[in-house]
C-alpha cells in the first residue's frame, strides 16, 4: 500500500508534472462556470512555470543536496563491499529494444566497474527491483548484472537484490543481501542529490555504510549566478531537488529517519 501511495504523492512532488496538471484544469474550467477560477489557475501554472525554469530556484534547492556529503577519500582503506542504488537503467526501452540503455543516472553502475577494478577483493551489491507502477517486468537488477559482467566483473563478486521498488526497501534488502559482518566497511554509490535521503534510510536499517555520491547535477554556488541553458532549463533542478525535499520531509515526519537532513555525523541505528 506504501508503495502505490508513495508513487501517486511522488507524481505530484514533481513541480512540472503538478503545474501541468494545474494548466490543464485551469483550461478545462474556462467553459464552465468556474471560468474566473480557470483563467487564475492557468495564469498562475504558467507564472510558476516560468519561474521553476527561468530562476535558480532549483539550483538553490538542489546544491545543500548535493554539496551535504563530501566525496569519498580514497585514502581511508579498502571497502570490503559497495552497494549501488538502482534507478540507473531505462528498463522500458531496454526491454522493447533488447538492450542496456541508461537513464540520467548512469555514473552509479559506471562508478561500481571503476571501483570493482580499484578494490578487486570486493564485494558489489546492486539493488533495483521493478519500480513501474503500471509495468512489471524484469527487475532493473538482471540488466545492471550483464552491464557489470560485460565490462569485466566477475560474478562470483555481484550480490543482487531484485526486490526493492524504493530507498526504503533498498537499505532493508541491501542489508539482508550484504550480510555485513561487524568492522566491515561498505560505500553507498548512488547520485549525490540522493545520498543524504539513502544514507538515512540506510542507517535507520542499521547498515553502516561510507557515502560515495556521483552523478552531481550542479558545479557549486556559482550555478546561482550562471545563465541556463534554455528559458526552462531550471525545471531540470528543480524537479529533482523538490522530489528529494518532500521524501525527506515525510521520511522524517514517518519516523523513518532521525534528521529531516541526515549528514556525516548522524549515528547508524543499533537494530
Amino acid at each position: 500500500m506504501y508503495f502505490y501511495l508513495a508513487k501517486t504523492v511522488g507524481f505530484f512532488a514533481v513541480p512540472s508534472n503538478l503545474v501541468t496538471v494545474i494548466v490543464i484544469l485551469g483550461l478545462l474550467l474556462w467553459r464552465s462556470g468556474y471560468a474566473r477560477l480557470g483563467r487564475r489557475l492557468t495564469i498562475a501554472g504558467l507564472v510558476i512555470f516560468l519561474i521553476g525554469g527561468a530562476s535558480p530556484l532549483g539550483t538553490a534547492l538542489l546544491l545543500p543536496l548535493e554539496n551535504r556529503f563530501p566525496q569519498w577519500d580514497t585514502t581511508r582503506g579498502v571497502p570490503d563491499g559497495i552497494v549501488v542504488l538502482g534507478g540507473v537503467l531505462n528498463m522500458y526501452i531496454s526491454r522493447q529494444r533488447n538492450d542496456i540503455t541508461f537513464g540520467p543516472s548512469a555514473e552509479r553502475l559506471i562508478a561500481a566497474v571503476d571501483l570493482s577494478r580499484q578494490y578487486p577483493t570486493a564485494r558489489i551489491v546492486f539493488s533495483g527491483g521493478n519500480s513501474n507502477l503500471i509495468s512489471p517486468g524484469m527487475p532493473e537488477s538482471d540488466l545492471a548484472v550483464r552491464f557489470l559482467e560485460r565490462f569485466g566483473v566477475s560474478s562470483d563478486r555481484i550480490l543482487l537484490d531484485r526486490a526493492s521498488r524504493n530507498t526504503m526497501e533498498n537499505a532493508v534488502n541491501a542489508k539482508r543481501v550484504a550480510a555485513p559482518k561487524p568492522g566491515e566497511r561498505w560505500l553507498l554509490v548512488t547520485s549525490a542529490s540522493h545520498m543524504p535521503r539513502a544514507m538515512g534510510l540506510f542507517r535507520a536499517a542499521g547498515f553502516p555504510v561510507e557515502a560515495y555520491p556521483v552523478d552531481w547535477k550542479t558545479g557549486g554556488w556559482r550555478d546561482l549566478v550562471a545563465l541556463q541553458s534554455s528559458l526552462l532549463g531550471g525545471f531540470g533542478h528543480l524537479d529533482i531537488a523538490v522530489h528529494e525535499w518532500v521524501a525527506l520531509a515525510i521520511d522524517w515526519i514517518m519516523g523513518r529517519t532521525s534528521a529531516l537532513l541526515p549528514g556525516p555525523g548522524d549515528v547508524v541505528s543499533t537494530r
